[in-house]
């Protein structure tokens, strides 16, 4: 399984990325901005996205989402510090695997991956 992240936080980024290789997972890019983001994952078309709702555009996750969905249906797992209600049913109207408020622990991540591989 390939894995995308959108994170604008270099250092949790950087958390990330080493969560999912030590999961044994292959993490094929990232973005900080949403036009990036949306760009890079039409192109790479991962099969799961790890997706912050805050990034350093006015185009936010939940928005890179519904544009992606349009495309393809990569399983997307939020990794987000935004736990308002408003923001987790925007996220619902594009589907989600899981909604994950930061900060996360490995064993979090774990539990969702592994979810996620009995889910399909």
């Amino acid at each position: 399984m390939t894995v995308f992240i959108v994170e604008d936080d270099s250092v949790l980024l950087l958390i990330l990325t080493r969560m999912i290789k030590k999961l044994n997972y292959d993490v094929i890019g990232s973005a900080t901005t949403g036009a990036e983001s949306i760009n890079k994952i039409k192109e790479l078309r991962p099969d799961l996205i790890l997706m912050d709702v805050s990034l350093k555009d006015d185009i936010d996750g939940i928005s890179v989402a519904g544009y992606i969905t349009k495309v393809y249906s990569p399983s997307i797992i939020y990794v987000t510090g935004n736990s308002d209600s408003i923001s987790i049913n925007r996220a619902k109207e594009f589907g989600y695997h899981d909604y994950l408020i930061k900060p996360i622990s490995f064993e979090e991540l774990k539990f969702s991956f592994n979810s996620l591989k009995t889910s399909n």
